[in-house]
């Protein structure tokens, strides 16, 4: 497969022709030439190549700050670690407008999403616009079409869930152009909902054309089509939603129908992210999956920037375990501490019942590194341990946590300290507890204390903000070949549990709680403990480093000591005895929710069934889809940005009503022109300007 480079002016400046697929070598075989004009466009294999090229583009959102800053900063869900490079997104303080300050360089800017998805737009119009006229074979055409219309709508999709009403530029530009039309919001939804409903009309149901577990469905399409008639029927666009609400909520349940009808949850939900095991696994092909961004070990799928998403969700224990764990590719993720879970996030889970907190949080490293052999303490004892227990537990009121103290000793007469040493780890079904007692361990931490919140007071001395917390491990990367290189997994951009709990809030939004709870239970289901799972068992991403080349001598000792694949379950539920049944999650009712929800719409003062449903529905989000991409944009859409912000994030204390939207970026409203060639007037760019910014 070729790539191809070519110059469009006006909003754009590059089409990406950088092909992708997690599965097919022959696809991956590109090869860089500038020989083809243009003029290859005008040709059926020119416009299949471009079609081709389409997936390049989505590997963009996976390759810098701007991954988490514009959709996870600022939320409930996460707030910013002792690193502030992109904090001006988390805090909404004077420094967050068109143009952000940001603590440095890498802090990414407003137009960083506007720049990049219009580049994908222009490839969507020159196939949009040429396919009927070049190509005759209606099954080339067709495809090509599909794709294009898909990723238009994809990329305003993700234009105006940010930004509202944006240009909807849908033809080619082949001139200089810099007077354009803000559309509405309503027009833009408009768009982007005609054009994922063309893209479902045309895929050919599941025919995974360019490599399985990549490539764009009708599912996909069906997906997106149900989330932006969702974003339509839902409370950011109530100003002119009235006549479509209910029709836009019936169809979104009917493609997510048939992307449910069409595939399959995982049977696991660690087979999702935590049992990865290399590149191009069997977990990067999970039927579940509806869209990925494609990355692997060829150079051809690196991208502007490559994928380096796993830095930003793991705490600094380089840092703060005193030299008790020293990093390097052997841990599967990089210590920038970019995204701390709020109190919130740990308190939405059942720590007891729900496995999905255990198979997602590290609270467990390794020494690999013995600082003072007088501790008493070897390689591959526990290093680092992170308590995740419940305000109501007060087992270790008494205890003195942080770094290097000489407690907590875990004197528990009950005896739940897992086995620590290398030789008895644990596994999937079976792992011994032992009774030992007067384990000193270098580095641990608490959530709760005398019923107080205290987890955000253990850090390094001198930081003004933790960096000692459990990170999720959704994309933990074992096969790196540098500290610093880049991650060669795919990133997951749509899956089916999402499809799920999208219909389910259709199904609450039209007053049908009986079916609400049907899917949610689905997924509530398979979040539960099954029968003979060890709950003191945790795994990653960095099980790949088994079949990495670096996997020799003292890297292979460092992950052997690292990675003891072993939680704090027992540890953070004292009170529960060791066992592998089953648990339950299923045994609600909308008028009596999990204990850990009512307790956080009681904080949030929701009240009315509709309210508390679709409350529940975005705990729910939290819980099953945390860290995936998308927190930022499910809260403005359902208008609950400001006050769950404002309830569980201190840090996002400055945020207003104003930020359910970003800032239109400074640069492009500066480069506009009136039609006569003249310079907007200081009124005229004002009106550009989203209010308040």
């Amino acid at each position: 497969m070729k790539r191809y480079r070519y110059i469009l002016c006006g909003l754009v400046a590059t089409a990406l022709m950088a092909g992708v697929s997690s599965c097919s070598s022959d696809f991956l075989d590109e090869e860089l030439t500038t020989k083809y004009s243009t003029d290859y466009f005008d040709t059926a294999e020119g416009l299949e190549d471009l079609a081709v090229s389409l997936y390049g583009n989505i590997r963009w959102h996976f390759g810098y700050e701007w991954a988490y800053g514009i959709t996870l900063y600022g939320t409930d869900e996460f707030t910013n670690g002792n690193d502030l490079t992109s904090d001006a997104w988390n805090k909404y303080d004077s420094r967050f407008g068109p143009v952000v300050q940001g603590t440095n360089r890498n802090c990414p800017q407003p137009s960083a999403l506007w720049d990049e998805v219009y580049y994908g737009i222009a490839s969507c119009n020159t196939i949009i616009d040429k396919a009927e006229k070049v190509i005759t074979d209606p099954v080339v055409r067709d495809r090509c079409l599909a794709h294009a219309y898909f990723l238009r709508g994809y990329n305003y999709y993700r234009l105006t869930a940010q930004y509202g009403g944006v240009v909807l530029q849908l033809t080619p530009v082949n001139d200089v152009v810099r007077n354009f039309t803000r559309a509405t919001e309503e027009q833009c939804w408009a768009q982007v909902i005609d054009d994922l409903r063309k893209a479902y009309n045309l895929f050919k149901g599941e025919e995974f054309t360019y490599g399985k577990g990549i490539t764009w469905t009708k599912a996909t399409a069906a997906h997106f089509l149900a989330k932006a008639l969702l974003f339509r029927a839902s409370e950011r666009c109530d100003a002119f939603n009235g006549s479509t609400k209910d029709a836009d909520l019936h169809e979104a349940i009917e493609m997510c129908n048939y992307a449910i009808g069409a595939r399959s949850l995982a049977k696991n939900y660690s087979d999702l992210y935590a049992n990865w095991t290399g590149i191009d696994c069997a977990t990067e092909q999970l039927d579940e999956i509806l869209m990925e961004a494609g990355f692997n070990n060829s150079s051809t799928t690196v991208g502007r920037f490559g994928n380096r998403t796993y830095n930003y969700f793991c705490p600094q224990f380089s840092n703060f375990s005193n030299g008790w764990v020293k990093r390097g590719v052997w841990i599967g993720d990089m210590d920038f501490q970019r995204c701390r879970p709020t109190e919130y996030t740990y308190a939405a889970y059942d720590h007891v019942n729900d496995a999905r907190l255990w198979k997602t949080f590290k609270t467990v490293y390794g020494v690999n590194n013995v600082v003072d052999a007088s501790k008493g303490v070897a390689l591959g004892d526990p290093a680092i341990v992170m308590i995740l227990n419940k305000k109501d537990d007060h087992t270790y009121d008494g205890y003195t946590f942080g770094a290097n103290k000489q407690e907590p000793t875990f004197k528990d007469d009950a005896g739940r300290l897992p086995e620590w040493k290398a030789d008895a780890r644990q596994t999937a079904t079976s792992g011994e507890l032992t009774s030992t007692k007067g384990q000193w361990i270098p580095n641990s931490s608490i959530l709760y204390q005398n019923g107080q919140y205290v987890a955000p007071t253990f850090m390094t001395p001198g930081y003004a903000y933790c960096n000692f917390f459990a990170g999720i491990n959704k994309t933990v990367d074992g096969t790196r070949q540098a500290e610093k290189g880049d991650s060669f997994r795919d990133v997951i951009m749509a899956r089916l549990g999402e499809t799920y709990l999208i219909r389910a809030e259709c199904y609450a939004r039209l007053g049908d709680y009986a079916s609400a709870k049907k899917d949610i239970d689905v997924i509530r289901a398979r979040a539960q403990w099954q029968n003979g799972e060890n709950r003191s068992y945790y795994v990653d991403g960095s099980k790949a480093f088994e079949k990495n080349t670096l996997n020799t001598g003292a890297a292979a000792n460092n992950y052997q000591n690292s990675n003891l694949w072993m939680n704090t379950y027992y540890l953070s539920n004292p009170d529960q005895p060791v066992t592998t049944a089953a648990s339950n999650l299923t045994s609600w009712t909308w008028d009596n929710l999990p204990a850990e929800d009512e307790a956080i719409l009681q904080k949030l003062g929701v009240s009315g069934q509709k309210e508390r449903a679709i409350q529940f529905i975005l705990n729910e989000r939290t819980r099953e889809l945390i860290g995936e991409w998308q927190r930022w944009e499910t809260l403005s859409r359902t208008k609950t940005l400001v006050a769950r912000a404002k309830a569980f994030n201190p840090e996002a204390s400055a945020i207003q009503e104003r930020h359910l939207y970003r800032p239109i970026p400074q640069g492009f409203i500066d480069g506009l022109k009136n039609e006569d060639g003249s310079d907007l007037t200081d009124e005229q760019k004002a009106a550009w300007q989203n209010p308040g910014y």
